[in-house]
């Protein structure tokens, strides 16, 4: 049933049983109801049309409680054709419930559906929102599975919302929405402004003077461009007017007796129809003589008119309509009993009597007619004795077994209370938020947990679970949190937990707040953990892994570990400049198994630590395959264990395992909704379609990672996302659109020890070449050595400087360095076993060789013919194509044109597959001046291409489906195959056969400046 009880005895016309509001009455069939609201109607209507257009719209009516808001939206509502209308109503009490509201308007549509109409309707909706608009009401202890992740219910409500706007348009009106719960008015703000493709009208009311948290969300939701707001103003003198003579049947009632109404109520509707009633109840009628009784019925009367009403009834009744502005509208008669102490019978009574008072709807739940009664009946209270009230019933949902967070409801109004069970409820309403993934919702009930009595040990208790679920979307203010725990934490296995959540805090985001005073103090505490918890074998390996996780991301703090950790037998990397390698410490009763979760961390960081120390691939493999045996679910706790694991299978270039490894890690996340390790994850899977060379697919992950970035408080690996997205760039050849993402970085901004920083070094380094800057390049390159070297990672799979250091050299005719640069990396890369890297250091050596030695355009080409054989059993699709590139440079200088131009339609099919359409142009006028054929269009041919056009293009070319485009840019499958349609037009070609290369070659035809040669 919708909240106000509307709309459901009406026709079930319309699809899936919900009223379709074709036709109605004219406006002001009821003179009572929009009297002085012509404009507004006007108004609305024409929004309406807006809509029906196909404009995602929304309208705003706005004005004082009892202003007429509802009244009026309700009445255009059955009267406005076309639509299909859902309604839902907030409530004060149920603003922190996580999707309240978006439940309230969307369920009824469900309930009333038939069994395979809601299948139809959930298809593509996700599981998170099934659960959610599921018949049980979420947040209950059914002990079956809860909503999902915050970024899963906002895709899922979308999808659902737009495809019952592709069956019909929508209107969603909701009432009172200053009292809407943040996540419901997330969506409802993402919904307007996603796109104006659907014929969507999103309808609501608000208070003046009030706004709902996050203000600015609901600053989206009602910005001009997308939104009409009408403010309801106090009706006219010529309005009262016309409500007299409706309201007392009489063509032309008193002009002085309507004076004194409109100045007894300055024109406000509720207290003028309220006025108007008692007038006729009072016998009074619309006359000179009566005109001075009005002031009787003053406006500043009816509030304690109202409780006078209260306080004539028995006791009950009294107790009864405080119990209802206390609990809520609409709750069980049995709950209403238990917090007045009495019988169902006399209650039965008691209501009876509110409902000749009138002042409860009509209908069977017990509701107030409006909230002004509330007020009325709270008003009576001074505001401990509202305290208390919420105290009584908080214990009485407690005691009667309702859900957690519905009595934390009233824990939190109530303020401080006796006894530990408050503390016990406040811990399970924040478990249920975050089994829902509203855990911002989480942190608000645990910081009410904060003022309840409680020991010091219990306290610290309260502040490490505000850190976990803090650690869900902001791990600045988990790590504060975290930090106050460990002051008052005693048992050793909790603040292992704290000091888990700390490092997890400090380095899934670095450089946002792991400060200098930061990662000393956890640096301290990891050191003293060693020593507390040396007779707890697995403590002291979780805290082991922990340390040399920090160590990993912030090489300066291995100072800091030094005295307390000596590295023995430190073994020197001896090929042709020497570095440090790091050997595993010591542990507790000898050889990692991988028996425990301690020791399989460890071993996961360790594999690690040999992969980019550049030992040989067998024996990081076998440290992997050790750690990734039977992997528990994804959590904080355990974010070294997978993360280490799936970037070793990264640069291992095992990328079906790591992407298999990502894909249940995130079913895993969107089940949990850690929505800042599903963050990570889309960045890490961004990073595997990167590895592989599939540049499209990068593109629409790192959007898709960035937009939910977006909605967190603290990106994570924020510098991660932004070299994949510059790197990504770069290969499709915007360099305009790279430049802007590598905005705000540079050498000096980079100089942190984070090892994020030289890899953002390593990609400006590559930008600024490509723009035609190669001593710029260089520079950088050069400042990310730096940085690598004194991390001790030398391994070319992970950091191939020298590779692109000696292109470069080339570039500036310093043929020596180069050659000694290229020979370097190939001996690491022999070392290190991992054919990616074999491949990339023999095609920069063969490009040296040829420039270098007499007999260098032989050897180049025997070093490349090797690199091709080499790249040819990898997955590094890219890698091949710039191999084959360069193979036909050194063909061309043997006057091998027909084997040149083998090797190039071989290298320009890989790069145009790929996406790749920097490479690909580059192709493209190498196998021109090979004499080869290349796709006809004039270079510029293509400039006329809109952005939308080539967007779509791009996807298409990459070969995505026309379906797949659509959802990935949010659009319509007809705008696509428009799109598709002039591009073939538009470019002179037959179909999707021909356009990766027409793609490849109007991108490269685009100047990019000069680059090194690969």
């Amino acid at each position: 049933m919708n909240d106000d009880g509307r709309g459901e005895a009406a026709d079930r016309g319309g699809p899936y049983g919900v009223p379709v509001r074709r036709t109605g009455p004219a406006h002001g069939a009821d003179p009572l109801i929009p009297t002085g609201r012509a404009d507004e109607l006007a108004a609305l209507d024409a929004v309406a049309h807006e809509a029906l257009a196909g404009r995602m719209r929304a309208v705003q009516l706005e004005g004082g409680a009892g202003t007429g808001k509802s009244t009026l939206l309700h009445h255009w509502l059955d009267t406005v054709p076309d639509f299909r209308v859902l309604r839902a109503r907030c409530c004060l009490l149920q603003r922190d419930v996580a999707f309240g509201t978006a439940r309230r308007l969307l369920h009824p549509l469900l309930a009333a559906a038939g069994a395979a109409e809601r299948r139809s309707l959930l298809a593509d909706a996700g599981e998170a929102v099934a659960r959610l608009l599921g018949p049980e009401e979420p947040g209950g202890d059914d002990g079956g599975p809860h909503p999902d992740g915050t970024v899963e219910v906002l895709a899922g409500l979308d999808r659902l919302v737009l495809r019952l706007a592709r069956e019909h348009p929508l209107l969603l009106a909701i009432d009172d929405l200053q009292w809407v719960d943040p996540l419901s008015l997330r969506w409802l703000a993402r919904l307007v402004n996603r796109t104006d493709a659907y014929p969507v009208l999103v309808a609501v009311t608000t208070r003046t003077g009030e706004r709902p948290d996050p203000g600015a969300l609901f600053t989206d939701l009602v910005h001009p461009a997308t939104c009409r707001t009408l403010t309801l103003r106090p009706l006219t003198p010529a309005d009262v007017e016309a409500l007299v003579a409706a309201e007392f049947g009489v063509p032309r009632p008193d002009p002085s007796f309507c004076t004194a109404c409109h100045a007894a109520t300055q024109g406000h509707p509720l207290f003028l129809r309220a006025l108007l009633g008692d007038a006729r109840s009072n016998g009074l009628r619309p006359t000179h003589e009566d005109r001075d009784k009005i002031a009787d019925l003053s406006l500043s009367a009816l509030v304690p008119e109202i409780g006078h009403w209260l306080s004539q009834g028995s006791s009950t009744l009294t107790e009864l309509a405080r119990g209802i502005a206390i609990l809520g509208d609409g709750m069980p008669r049995a709950l209403l009993a238990a917090y007045c102490g009495t019988g169902k019978a006399v209650l039965r009574s008691a209501e009876r009597q509110l409902r000749s008072l009138g002042v409860l709807r009509e209908g069977e739940d017990l509701r107030f007619i409006h909230h002004v009664v509330r007020e009325a009946v709270l008003a009576q209270w001074s505001p401990q004795e509202v305290g208390a009230a919420h105290a009584r019933a908080a214990q009485v949902l407690h005691l009667s077994g309702r859900p957690a967070e519905e009595t934390a409801a009233h824990i939190t109004a109530a303020g401080p209370l006796t006894g530990t069970w408050a503390l016990t409820v406040l811990h399970r309403a924040a478990d249920e938020a975050l089994r829902r993934g509203a855990a911002e919702t989480a942190v608000a009930y645990l910081r009410h947990a904060l003022f309840q009595p409680a020991a010091p040990t219990e306290q610290a208790q309260v502040l490490l679970h505000l850190a976990d679920a803090a650690s869900y979307y902001d791990t600045a203010l988990a790590a504060s949190y975290g930090s106050a725990a460990l002051e008052g934490l005693t048992d050793e296995s909790a603040r292992c937990a704290a000091l888990g959540i700390l490092a997890y805090s400090h380095l899934l985001s670095p450089g946002s707040h792991s400060g200098p005073l930061g990662l000393q103090r956890l640096s301290a505490e990891l050191t003293a953990r060693t020593s507390a918890t040396s007779g707890d074998r697995e403590l002291l390996l979780r805290t082991q892994a922990l340390i040399e996780w920090l160590e990993f991301e912030h090489p300066a703090t291995r100072t800091a570990f030094a005295a307390s950790h000596p590295v023995p037998d430190a073994a020197p990397h001896t090929a042709s400049h020497a570095v440090a390698r790091p050997v595993p410490d010591a542990v507790p009763d000898g050889v990692l198994g991988g028996g425990t979760l301690g020791e399989r961390q460890l071993l996961a960081i360790r594999a690690f630590t040999a992969l980019r120390a550049g030992r040989p691939a067998e024996e990081v493999t076998a440290l992997v395959d050790q750690a990734r045996a039977n992997l528990p679910a994804f959590s904080h706790s355990l974010f070294p264990l997978h993360s280490f694991v799936g970037q070793s299978l990264l640069y291992l270039d095992r990328l079906d395992e790591a992407g298999d490894l990502c894909t249940r890690l995130l079913r895993e996340t969107q089940d949990s909704g850690r929505d800042l390790l599903a963050t990570y994850l889309l960045i890490f899977r961004a990073a595997v379609a990167l590895r592989r060379g599939d540049i499209a697919q990068a593109a629409t992950v790192v959007r898709t990672a960035s937009e939910r970035a977006g909605a967190t408080a603290v990106s994570p690996c924020r510098t991660t996302l932004d070299i994949i997205t510059v790197d990504t760039l770069i290969e499709q050849g915007d360099l305009q659109a790279a430049e802007r993402a590598a905005a705000g970085y540079s050498a000096a901004a980079l100089a942190e020890t984070s090892w994020e920083g030289p890899r953002m070094l390593m990609s400006l380094a590559t930008l600024r070449t490509a723009q035609g800057d190669p001593r710029s390049g260089l520079a950088l390159l050069r400042e990310s050595s730096h940085h690598f070297e004194t991390a001790g990672i030398v391994n070319p799979a992970i950091v191939p400087w020298r590779s692109r250091a000696a292109g470069i050299r080339l570039l500036l005719g310093d043929t020596r360095t180069a050659q000694a640069l290229a020979e370097q990396e190939l001996e690491l890369a022999r070392e290190c076993r991992i054919p990616r890297a074999v491949g990339v250091a023999l095609v920069a050596s063969a490009n040296a060789h040829a420039a270098t030695t007499a007999r260098g355009p032989e050897r180049g080409t025997e070093l490349l013919a090797e690199a091709i054989g080499v790249l040819e059993r990898t997955p590094a699709l890219l890698e091949l194509a710039r191999a084959l590139h360069a193979f036909a440079g050194a063909l061309l200088r043997r006057d091998d044109k027909s084997g040149a131009r083998k090797a190039l339609r071989r290298a320009g099919d890989i790069a145009a597959r790929c996406g790749a359409f920097r490479l690909a142009g580059r192709v493209q006028q190498r196998l021109h001046d090979a004499g080869g054929r290349v796709t006809g269009r004039e270079t510029d041919g293509g400039s006329t291409l809109t952005a939308g056009e080539e967007r779509v293009a791009v996807l298409a070319a990459a070969g995505m489906s026309n379906r797949e485009i659509a959802e990935c840019l949010f659009v319509s499958l007809r705008t696509v195959e428009t799109h598709l349609t002039a591009t073939y037009r538009k470019l002179g070609i037959g179909g999707r056969p021909e356009l990766a290369a027409e793609m490849a070659a109007l991108t490269g035809a685009r100047g990019q400046g000069p680059t090194p040669t690969a």
